[in-house]
């Protein structure tokens, strides 16, 4: 996120370079306005990869229900593994991970 910042750098880009959907760096982006996520020191990293994993459909019926099952995201943190949902509390998320860091 915080390379979408640098002068010159076009969101749109910087989320394609990493394999991101450019909706999903705006959202973080609007979350770090809104205080609700923020960027890192310095000498962070600034992205970690990001794997997806889709399981193959057995026809139009299991095409449409993977389309519409829920999507979840996978975060690794010092070997521990917090996982969310479309549309869980970012506040909520952010206190877990910051226990998670602190703990680990």
């Amino acid at each position: 996120m915080a390379e979408s910042y640098a002068p010159g750098a076009v969101v749109s880009e910087v989320a394609r370079r990493h394999d991101l959907a450019p909706q999903h760096l705006f959202a973080w982006r609007k979350a770090a306005r809104a205080g609700l996520l923020s960027l890192p020191a310095e000498d962070a990293p600034f992205f970690v990869p990001v794997v997806s994993e889709l399981r193959p459909a057995a026809g139009p019926a299991a095409e449409a229900a993977t389309r519409n099952a829920m999507i979840t995201i996978s975060i690794e943190i010092g070997g521990a593994v917090v996982r969310a949902a479309a549309g869980v509390d970012p506040a909520w998320l952010s206190d877990v991970l910051r226990v998670v860091k602190a703990t680990t």
